[in-house]
């Protein structure tokens, strides 16, 4: 009997994905783990692994088919020559009780961006399980549901794009015959859209966003309008660090390590949030979540935007691991091949831009983490050393804090144990 082969959920709160890649075609051979297509997500672009062998038989979602929903058959896959069936997703819905919202994320859980929620209201004052057309439930997915409900939309207006006329997120600003669907007398306002660019007459080219710079944007967006930045900014003497790193590649020279300045940062960040861990926080749902470890996680640039993989444990790390781990994480967040729990979760940011050359800047928050370090460009400037003014390498790092989570002088704390343990660096590796 043949196998259905179907959207896999790649990262915990994954709903839909794109299908970026078909590596396959009908009438290949396949063997457990043999790669088989590649998908976008909203975090990155992952390879799908095939679990059974087999032939694929069939392949029914183009790549390049955008708002594939998690569950949703892709393709099939069986002996050679075995007669395909009707995939589940072309079945009829069953119609004998409603789908089931998955229960709101309280904002600190492994993902770090959470779709807007209603609020939770008494069983007997709940609306009717669902909207019906011509007599049928209408097909939609629980986000739509949600954010339909949320922004007054009448489903029975919408046509879904989906699997089966299935109602997914992106359908919602469209209802029947391509017209905008009329909002209900709405109880909360809808999420603000980015307007519309008129390039005019000016030579351009037109580029589909991914699903990755989508949530990049949604994600800072959010940040930005929800959570009340602070920032902290303090000049660090670099030259000690610089020495001691320049003794320590000398002794790993022979094993093939060589510390960067960004391995130390990491370093001296988790131990400054151990010792003051008033700031090792996340802002939840009326709860305070403090945590008992520094995870770290490093903000690195790749083609379709940024990804931030995760140093855990940073704070009992030994820097040679430090820079063993961030080599590993960053060559693979390029190439795409983070699982996860790799990216997802960690307890604060670091992001240093100092490659650039740039002197200070202040970094959003990624919640729900309430602290993000921003690194500056390490370079010579006058500096008072022992009472005296000398010329030293130094460096701007601006820390930016959620102030509903962390109090200023909390956050000013941090910054002087982020400085001291980097100006005398032996006693984070001590």
């Amino acid at each position: 009997m043949a196998t259905e082969l179907k959207m896999p959920a790649l990262s915990p709160t994954m709903e839909e994905g794109t299908l970026a890649k078909w590596l396959v075609k009908e009438g290949d051979e396949v063997s457990s783990g043999d790669i088989l297509a590649e998908i976008e997500t909203d975090k990155a672009t992952m390879e799908f692994e095939a679990v059974d062998e087999g032939t694929v038989l069939k392949i029914l979602v183009d790549e390049g088919t955008d708002n594939v929903a998690v569950g949703t058959v892709i393709a099939m896959l069986g002996e050679e020559g075995e007669e395909v069936s009707a995939p589940s997703n072309d079945k009829p819905e069953a119609k004998s009780a409603p789908e089931a919202a998955p229960s709101p994320d309280k904002g600190y859980g492994r993902d770090s961006a959470p779709e807007p929620e209603t609020k939770e209201v008494p069983a007997e004052t709940k609306a009717p399980a669902a909207p019906t057309k011509y007599g049928e439930r209408v097909k939609a997915s629980p986000l739509a549901r949600r954010l339909a409900e949320a922004q007054g939309i009448d489903l029975t207006t919408i046509t879904g794009s989906g699997p089966g006329g299935r109602i997914v997120r992106a359908d919602l600003g469209e209802g029947a015959g391509g017209a905008k669907a009329a909002p209900k007398q709405a109880a909360a306002a809808p999420t603000p859209q980015a307007a519309s660019v008129d390039p005019g007459d000016i030579p351009h080219s037109v580029e589909k966003l991914s699903n990755m710079r989508k949530t990049i944007a949604r994600r800072l967006t959010e940040s930005k309008q929800q959570v009340p930045h602070i920032y902290l900014t303090v000049d660090i003497q670099l030259d000690k660090l610089l020495k001691l790193r320049s003794e320590m590649n000398a002794g790993l020279e022979a094993r093939g390590i060589k510390l960067s300045v960004n391995d130390m940062l990491i370093k001296a960040l988790g131990v400054a949030l151990m010792e003051v861990p008033e700031c090792n926080v996340s802002f939840g749902d009326g709860e305070l979540i403090k945590y008992e470890r520094a995870d770290i996680s490093v903000a690195v640039s790749i083609p379709n935007g940024l990804i931030t993989p995760i140093v855990a444990g940073a704070n009992d790390k030994a820097l040679s691991k430090i820079s063993t781990e961030m080599g590993d994480l960053a060559g693979r967040a390029k190439e795409g091949k983070l699982q996860p729990h790799e990216y997802q979760g960690g307890t604060a940011s670091l992001s240093n831009m100092g490659m650039f050359g740039i002197k200070q800047f202040e970094a959003v928050i990624n919640p729900p983490q309430g602290m993000i370090m921003a690194i500056g460009a390490g370079e010579k400037r006058p500096y008072v050393i022992d009472d005296s003014l000398q010329i030293a390498t130094v460096m701007s790092a601006t820390g930016s804090f959620d102030h509903r989570a962390i109090d200023g002088a909390d956050g000013a704390r941090l910054m002087q144990a982020f400085k001291r343990l980097v100006e005398n660096p032996l006693g984070m590796v001590a």
